[in-house]
């Protein structure tokens, strides 16, 4: 057997944090070494941390990365140890996005990525560009600080592996595993026998799945050893980076970090036998075939050897692929998020308007969520989330319904149309997961504005229901769903010098994806708030979560809560008439969060969206599908301009409406889409007159 023990790793870095991101790097590589490693993989741009976006493009974020690296050189740290680190580096005026790989105090090469994110929730082309020269290098002159420490001049720049004496490694960094040609055929073709994936990909509802795959797929067929590294934790902006560092052999998976946890540090570990990744790929002749005329790649020699020849260590085992459910992944994602940004933003807590309804249900059981998870840390030792605890509330020794008591405050701010139902729900709700509760009704506040505004004009608007315009009815309801907004920052501001306490609290918000793809919500009113943990989930997903957490959480309020029909309980309750939001939408959630993904992740507009669903839904005639369909883009296009004011959201959904963040797209539009419902409208004529599609009108 040649055994190597290899170490990857989970890491929660900051942006921009040099001193946090430093000492987790550190601690990581420390950690690696205790278990016998003789590789370190860390995540993507590790040193300054992923999220830093356009503070790339200052010159001191490079500096003081150089700095950083030069304090880790410049120690025993990498005594003994290869360590494969993630920074910035601008190479002839280009920036590039890299690999730094060090070994006993010396850069041993720079490895920039070849394949950049530029979809989606990235914007990599914005900051880096990619080394569009595979399998070259060319000389890269240090900076003057490294020189000092390493006493090297330049060092290798480019596409390379570091050949060491019993094994070869190279580099994937992140997006090149998900590209059609992955460097991992080549290097693996070319006798590369660990191939190590640095990354900062984020968190998205059922996402894993497609990462493990490629990494299975990857390692089942050319053989070889594969490590994945990744940031894990809120670093600063609305995505999740979800970890879950591994090590795969031959397409089996030997070590798995954890997707959602509170630790800052994580590290992975296993043992390898290189015969067996040998073995494997010399099995297959149509594999040896094609390596014998692989180009070469370029190889950094290094008179080490990585393998151990100890007594008693033996190759770590396979072990089952773990997932979680999309009802867990949306209880411990947003939870971590929330745990992160509470920790680093130096707020006291949380406030939420709780309405008894599933959103506000679900924001509330996701900080109740997050609790159960710092408790079970505290009581696990974890030192990291015991200071942090101790900062925000004191000395603490309690059950997660105490905690709750300390960092989440609710309040159900009710009306004359509010009902006793949903004032029971939110009371029981806030009971079983311990907040600091408050209930009060706001018709006073309503009435006072309204005095003012027919004192102004003389005119007394009304419900529809008593007789008012359609203007009337939307503005009444605005009103105090607006004056919800303006209290709950009042009471976040003072409800801790309320308890005796210093600081504010941050106003969560409770409008989910589908919400914001449809503008089923009042500019300004409970959208808007300083953050909001699921305002990337849809409704379908949130009812399935309130079901699960009910039962595994111990939320038992929550069944009666999503058994209740949604209702934002604005307008006045009669015996023959109550508010519920699909009447009020015009479509069911189901329907919406259909037209999000078809809008988004297919990128259909009015005619492609209905020439798909009008085969897919087959139980409606084509006139019922295209009205549908009009009613959607009629509704999106009017409200995209409240886009433009969302909350900072936890990002897990693939069709994010959030305008200038992830969905760009303008939010000034032709509503009527002239054109384009023209076309449809051909298509129905044609369904139902079997007329040409294309005759001119």
């Amino acid at each position: 057997m040649n055994l190597i023990t290899l170490a990857t790793c989970n890491l929660n870095q900051w942006a921009l944090d040099f001193s946090g991101n430093l000492a987790r790097i550190e601690e990581s590589i420390r950690v690696s070494k205790q278990r016998g490693a003789t590789y370190r993989l860390g995540p993507e741009l590790e040193i300054p941390g992923y999220g830093c976006q356009d503070h790339f493009l200052e010159g001191d974020t490079l500096r003081h990365s150089w700095e950083v690296l030069a304090r880790i050189i410049d120690s025993d740290l990498t005594d003994g140890i290869l360590c494969d680190i993630g920074m910035p580096v601008m190479h002839k005026n280009a920036r590039y996005n890299c690999r730094v790989f060090v070994l006993n105090r010396k850069i041993l090469l720079i490895r920039p990525k070849l394949i950049l994110a530029n979809d989606g929730n990235y914007r990599e082309t914005r900051w880096f560009v990619p080394w569009q020269r595979p399998r070259e290098v060319e000389p890269f002159l240090l900076p003057t600080q490294i020189r000092a420490i390493t006493d090297q001049k330049e060092v290798p720049f480019g596409d390379a592996a570091v050949a060491a004496l019993d094994t070869t490694l190279a580099a994937e960094t992140c997006e090149e595993l998900f590209a059609p040609d992955s460097p991992n055929i080549y290097l693996g073709l070319d006798g590369v026998e660990i191939v190590a994936n640095g990354s900062g990909s984020h968190h998205e509802l059922r996402k894993l799945n497609k990462r493990l795959d490629l990494i299975q797929s990857a390692t089942g067929k050319n053989g070889g050893v594969y490590l994945y590294a990744n940031q894990q934790g809120c670093d600063g902006g609305r995505l999740y980076f979800d970890g879950c560092a591994l090590i795969a052999v031959n397409g089996q998976v030997v070590a798995q970090g954890s997707q959602f946890s509170l630790k800052d540090v994580e590290v992975v570990t296993a043992t390898v036998d290189l015969d067996a990744v040998r073995s494997f790929r010399g099995a297959v002749a149509s594999r040896m075939v094609q390596a014998s005329r692989s180009p070469e790649v370029p190889r950094v020699k290094v008179d080490v050897a990585l393998t151990s020849d100890e007594p008693g260590v033996r190759p770590t085992a396979p072990q089952p692929v773990r997932y979680h459910t999309a009802e867990e992944e949306i209880a411990y994602g947003p939870a971590c998020w929330l745990w992160d940004y509470l920790r680093r933003s130096g707020t006291a807590g949380f406030f939420l308007p709780l309405s008894g309804g599933a959103d506000s249900a679900s924001v509330a059981a996701i900080v109740g969520s997050m609790c159960q998870l710092v408790v079970r840390e505290i009581r696990a030792g974890n030192q990291q989330v015991i200071d942090d605890v101790t900062r925000l509330v004191g000395e603490f020794d309690g059950d997660a319904q105490a905690l709750a008591h300390q960092l989440l405050h609710t309040a159900y701010l009710g009306t004359d149309n509010s009902s006793k139902e949903t004032l029971a729900r939110a009371q029981l709700l806030s009971e079983e997961v311990g907040a600091y509760q408050l209930t009060l009704k706001i018709d006073a506040v309503v009435d006072a504005l309204l005095k003012i505004f027919v004192a102004a004009t003389g005119k007394t608007p009304r419900f529809k229901l008593n007789g008012g315009s359609a203007a009337e009815n939307v503005a009444l309801q605005n009103i105090q769903a607006r004056l919800r907004m303006v209290l709950a920052y009042l009471f976040a501001q003072l409800l801790p010098w309320v308890r005796g306490r210093s600081g504010a609290l941050l106003v969560l918000g409770t409008s989910n994806v589908d919400e914001a793809l449809r503008g089923y919500m009042t500019k300004y009113d409970n959208s808007s708030a300083d953050i909001n943990p699921i305002g990337g989930i849809s409704k379908t997903d949130l009812r399935r979560f309130l079901r699960w957490a009910a039962d595994h959480l111990g939320y038992s309020a929550l069944k009666e809560i999503v058994a209740a029909a949604p209702t934002a309980e604005l307008e006045p309750i009669t015996e023959s008439y109550a508010q519920k939001d699909e009447v009020d939408m015009g479509m069911t959630y189901d329907e919406l969060s259909h037209f999000g993904r078809l809008r988004k992740m297919q990128r259909c507009g009015p005619l492609e969206m209905y020439e798909q669903l009008v085969h897919e839904w087959d139980h409606l005639s084509p006139r019922e599908v295209a009205d549908k369909v009009r009613h959607f883009f009629y509704y999106y296009s009017i409200n995209r301009h409240k886009m433009t004011v969302l909350t900072p959201s936890y990002h897990a959904e693939s069709y994010s409406p959030d305008d200038n963040r992830f969905d760009l797209r303008q939010f000034l539009y032709n509503a009527r889409w002239t054109w384009q419902f023209k076309a449809i409208e051909r298509r129905v004529a044609a369904a139902e007159n079997e007329v040409d599609v294309y005759q001119p009108r």
